[in-house]
């Protein structure tokens, strides 16, 4: 199995790029891991100017050699390549899996709004640096090359499903590049954010209204929470059961992804 990798946001992390493909050439010698040259690449914030992430993208996506595609990392920037390469999406490209999460998201929701591929809610290579990184990257592999469902979020029932950062979710509504989620569990989670940025994220959600038909909402990790002066009076799950009664769907309780090293393997749809 070919896995091309690329950085389509940030400034990536090369020097993760050593220790995970001598990890999966241990560990799934049946993979062949292809880092695109644009992963090196600085243009200030991004790995590389708009053009050159739209341009490695594309080269990979369109390609019929390469089976998936893997982002190296997050951070933003994605959503500022998607009006080059979704126009430009060839045949192959609705043949591939596309993994990874956090500025990802953006990627993979246009994908699934126009059922491009396999978008997949799951680890990057930056994760080998977590603590038992290891694990974390092989939750991804062992999903990508063999269909491993222990890689799994244990709480995916056969109902359709869909996880992003929350962000990210609610920078989608009302563009063309979020999807129809009518009737899928959709999965949220946070990183770096102040209880209240979260609470009004949460409204922005519980009002949109392409988000009235979907099934419920989970919540996965909220990590690295800012501080907030005064102190926040409510329990992430009070303002879950809140925002969920006003938006009309259960509240289905907690998943197993994030920004954490327990981040567990989401496809879009049905796993």
């Amino acid at each position: 199995m070919k896995i091309g990798v690329l950085a389509s946001s940030s400034v990536a992390n090369p020097d993760v790029i050593a220790p995970v493909a001598a990890f999966a050439a241990v560990a799934y010698p049946e993979v062949d891991l292809i880092f695109h040259p644009q992963c090196y690449d600085h243009d200030g914030h991004f790995a590389g100017s708009d053009a050159t992430r739209a341009a490695a993208f594309l080269q990979y996506a369109n390609d019929p050699s390469i089976d998936a595609l893997w982002f190296l990392r997050g951070g933003y920037g994605s959503n500022r390549i998607l009006a080059e390469i979704m126009p430009k999406l060839g045949e192959a490209a609705r043949h591939k899996t596309y993994m990874g999460y956090s500025d990802v998201g953006f990627l993979l929701g246009a994908l699934y709004a126009r059922r491009i591929g396999r978008p997949v809610h799951g680890p990057m290579p930056a994760d080998i640096r977590r603590k038992q990184g290891d694990a974390t990257v092989a939750r991804a592999l062992a999903w990508m090359a063999r269909k491993d469902r222990t890689a799994l979020e244990p709480g995916l029932d056969g109902r359709p499903a869909a996880a992003f950062n929350l962000s990210i979710l609610t920078a989608l509504i009302g563009t063309p590049y979020l999807p129809d989620l009518a009737d899928h569990v959709l999965i949220v989670e946070e990183v770096s954010e102040a209880m209240y940025a979260i609470d009004r994220m949460l409204f922005t959600m519980a009002n949109a209204t392409q988000l009235r038909s979907i099934a419920g909402v989970r919540l996965g990790a909220v990590t690295d929470v800012g501080e907030n002066e005064p102190k926040w009076g409510e329990t992430l799950e009070t303002m879950m059961a809140r925002w969920c009664r006003d938006m009309g769907v259960p509240y289905l309780g907690r998943a197993e992804v994030g920004h954490t090293q327990s981040n567990r393997v989401v496809p879009f749809g049905i796993a």
